[in-house]
């Protein structure tokens, strides 16, 4: 049976997967599931993932969610996927694991935190929280800081000093390039700072193309969206001004 994965691309660790299996060959069907119609929260899905999280997969009668975990499944289920990804080395492993059980508490935190507050949270029916899009930016530009001290010391051009990539990599530029859809301004002053960091993310970039732009094509399409929108509420503001201001001399 064909490898089942549950994604919406709008999904950080959705993209991380679906590129890890276009990368490495791996037949699979690809079910979108669209958060912002909360098609994860239904009871098809739920049956799948109990978490009510993307991604999640079908492989056969086996099921498994969480983006690390299947990655790590990936690498040792499917034949062909190259050595670096997941390496058979043993202490590579687990400095990878060091990596990925980092991420979650302080990358992926701090970037979901500020991006939902500062600039998706209507798209999910959730209002903005400036207070609260503060306190992810300051959570996130500290892990850009811990990646560039801890995780990109070495002659590597990857993390851990490595010559190639790994699913670490691969998750926690995932990650980075939700930054995409928010204002370019704030965008350059979080990463702008980061030099060994925006190195390492176009580094990953060519590694991974043409896989990589394609599945983060829907960032950008949705940043035009948004800057469509935004531009539109402010003509109407002003439209708005204008009248209050005109009534108010009549």
């Amino acid at each position: 049976m064909t490898l089942k994965v549950y994604a919406d691309r709008m999904s950080q660790p959705s993209r991380a997967v679906i590129i890890f299996c276009k990368l490495n060959g791996i037949d699979f069907e690809e079910v979108k599931i669209d958060i912002s119609k909360r098609q994860h929260l239904t009871p098809e899905f739920e049956e799948i993932n109990p978490m009510k999280k993307v991604p999640a997969i079908v492989d056969g009668r086996f099921k498994l969610f969480e983006s690390h975990a299947i990655m790590i499944y990936l690498a040792y289920v499917f034949p062909g996927v190259a050595d670096h990804w997941y390496p058979a080395d043993l202490s590579k492993r687990a400095k990878i694991h060091s990596v990925l059980d980092w991420h979650h508490s302080n990358l992926r935190h701090g970037a979901a935190k500020y991006v939902l507050n500062s600039t998706l949270g209507p798209a999910l029916g959730r209002p903005l929280n400036p207070k609260a899009a503060a306190e992810g930016e300051k959570i996130l530009s500290a892990s850009l800081a811990k990646i560039e001290s801890v995780w990109l010391k070495g002659n590597g051009r990857f993390l851990l000093g490595s010559l190639q990539p790994s699913i670490a990599d691969l998750s926690l530029v995932c990650e980075i390039m939700q930054l995409e859809v928010v204002n370019e301004k704030d965008r350059d002053r979080i990463l702008g700072p980061h030099k060994r960091v925006l190195k390492w993310i176009d580094d990953t970039k060519n590694a991974t193309r043409p896989h990589f732009d394609e599945v983060h094509s829907i960032l950008f399409k949705v940043k035009e969206k948004l800057k469509r929108l935004q531009s539109r509420g402010a003509k109407d503001e002003t439209q708005f001004t204008k009248k209050t201001a005109l009534q108010s001399k009549m």
